[in-house]
């Protein structure tokens, strides 16, 4: 949106000229047409008020909005709430407030809707960012007259989804770093430094070890296809991004990355954690076990996992209590299920859930530290140890020659 000004005349005919806030030319002139104004010239808005954000969002390309923005929107949300103020009034100082371009319209667009009597989660669920969980939740906490507690349990659920992905991106930055500049040492190696090794071995004429041939071969090859080998990169990991997109691919990718060392368990705990988290929100805003199951589905990007809460709302939809096909699933710890059962004895299958999901999230955060330990040798010796094959094998010849004399 932006200020175009125009001139004009009024139904009276007297003369008239000012600013309409407006996306583009034609919006302006409808939006003069609806306020009785005859048009005669719109001129466009100057550099200087020029909002390159809003002409981004316009055009489809706008700056994303993520879970750290939705967090914030739904905190927000929630004081105001709590605090008595209508919800028109809430958007009103969230869409003011707001510095991302694209939630900050897409709250007019919800005040819109709401204003024109439709309920906030109906507004919500034709606006992208906000899933099935949210916009349920939402529903959930406007029928039982609790949006504000619901908005609260929504915010607190997303700072520890946030929590958990930080704690897994910094404890794998590290050792990406190392790699890439350790990669880059080598490959300069190879390419600017044993090409002057090679030159002086040339001209002794002595016999060349096996292993001094390979990296002058390596180094070599790295000289002459280097250039020609990027593109040949590029469309491989493109190849491989893409069969990971596929449901095959994907399924391939979970089942492994499952089975993997370390990381393993912190896909599935940190999986498991969402998963308990989520149903003990729904189960607690009151929404039934099999809708709570179908959502908590949705979540969960695991094809693996998916694929075994199926068979377990299956099971509940039979009649089975949640515990019974949940102790069937190998990687879902014995333990955890009989805290479960005990929660349905009692009727407190959320609360009991939420003690669940905080037993995980601290089991993630011990396996995220383990792994940062156990990954910053490795990548370091490996490292080391090709740097120094490299340099063993540049200068054996000179000390097999200086043997031999």
């Amino acid at each position: 949106m932006a200020n175009w000004r125009y001139e004009g005349l009024s139904q009276d005919g007297k003369r008239v000229d000012g600013t309409v806030d407006a996306k583009d030319e034609r919006d302006a002139r409808k939006k003069l047409r609806a306020q009785g104004v005859r048009v005669k010239k719109v001129l466009p808005p100057s550099f200087l008020e020029f909002d390159i954000g809003q002409w981004l969002e316009d055009k489809g390309i706008g700056q994303s909005f993520g879970l750290i923005e939705i967090k914030n929107f739904t905190k927000q949300l929630a004081i105001m709430i709590s605090a008595g103020v209508p919800i028109l009034q809430c958007m009103e100082i969230l869409y003011k407030s707001e510095k991302n371009i694209t939630l900050k319209n897409i709250i007019k667009e919800v005040a819109r809707e709401v204003g024109e009597g439709k309920t906030i989660s109906e507004a919500l669920e034709k606006q992208k960012g906000f899933d099935k969980l949210y916009c349920s939740l939402v529903k959930a906490g406007e029928t039982g007259g609790i949006l504000d507690t619901i908005l609260n349990k929504l915010a607190d659920h997303m700072e520890k989804q946030q929590k958990t992905r930080s704690q897994i991106k910094s404890a794998l930055t590290y050792p990406v770093i190392v790699s890439i500049i350790g990669a880059g040492v080598i490959w300069a190696m190879l390419v600017f430094v044993v090409p002057q090794f090679t030159g002086m071995l040339q001209d002794t004429g002595q016999e060349i070890p096996a292993i001094t041939q390979l990296v002058i071969d390596t180094s070599n090859f790295l000289g002459d296809y280097a250039l020609m080998s990027i593109p040949v990169v590029i469309v491989f990991v493109a190849v491989i991004k893409n069969f990971l997109q596929t449901e095959s691919g994907k399924e391939l990718y979970d089942r492994v990355s499952m089975k993997a060392p370390v990381f393993g368990g912190i896909v599935i705990k940190g999986n498991l954690a969402s998963f308990c988290r989520t149903l003990s929100t729904m189960l607690g805003a009151g929404v039934s076990l099999v809708d709570a199951l179908d959502i908590c589905m949705q979540t969960i990007d695991n094809v693996i996992i998916n694929k075994d809460l199926q068979v377990v709302k299956k099971s509940v939809i039979e009649g089975k209590t949640l515990s019974e096909p949940l102790n069937k699933i190998a990687y879902f710890p014995d333990m955890v299920t009989q805290m479960i059962k005990v929660g349905e004895q009692t009727g407190a299958v959320d609360q009991m859930l939420m003690k669940v999901a905080m037993v995980f999230e601290d089991e993630v955060s011990e396996l995220v530290g383990n792994m940062t330990k156990m990954f910053e040798p490795i990548i370091i010796v490996v490292l080391g140890g090709i740097i120094a094959a490299i340099l063993v094998a540049m200068y054996l010849p000179m000390f097999m020659s200086a043997g031999g004399n």
